[in-house]
């Protein structure tokens, strides 16, 4: 049997926290504060940590890089589902901004491999 491992539960626990308060923000008259939520830099801050203290200051200022240049997805993500809301049903809309934010994510990998390498 597996140990208890604290602090996959303390991660799990601010996962759970953190749709939690996602649903109580989209029921009240500031719902779009919902979207801001999951932006809160959680699993960068893991990230971070373990490449900064595990390959050091450089290799953390390029993680650092990269992480801005994935907003770029994300930003095609957010694009689409405003463009096809209202358009398409609700699953298509988001199942068709998910195959935006892969073919984005897709190309961004492939530049920085071609371009950084």
């Amino acid at each position: 049997m597996m140990a208890f491992d604290l602090a996959l539960a303390g991660k799990a626990l601010l996962g759970a926290l953190a749709v939690l308060l996602i649903s109580l923000l989209s029921q009240s008259r500031y719902f779009f504060i919902a979207g801001l939520v999951p932006l809160f830099p959680t699993f960068a801050l893991i990230a971070h940590y373990i490449v900064g203290s595990g390959r050091g200051a450089a290799a953390l200022r390029q993680t650092a890089l990269f992480g801005l240049w994935s907003l770029l997805p994300y930003a095609v993500y957010l694009l689409a589902v405003y463009q096809l809301a209202g358009r398409l049903s609700l699953p298509l809309t988001l199942l068709a901004a998910t195959a935006c934010w892969t073919l984005a994510a897709g190309l961004l990998l492939w530049g920085w491999h071609y371009w950084m390498h």
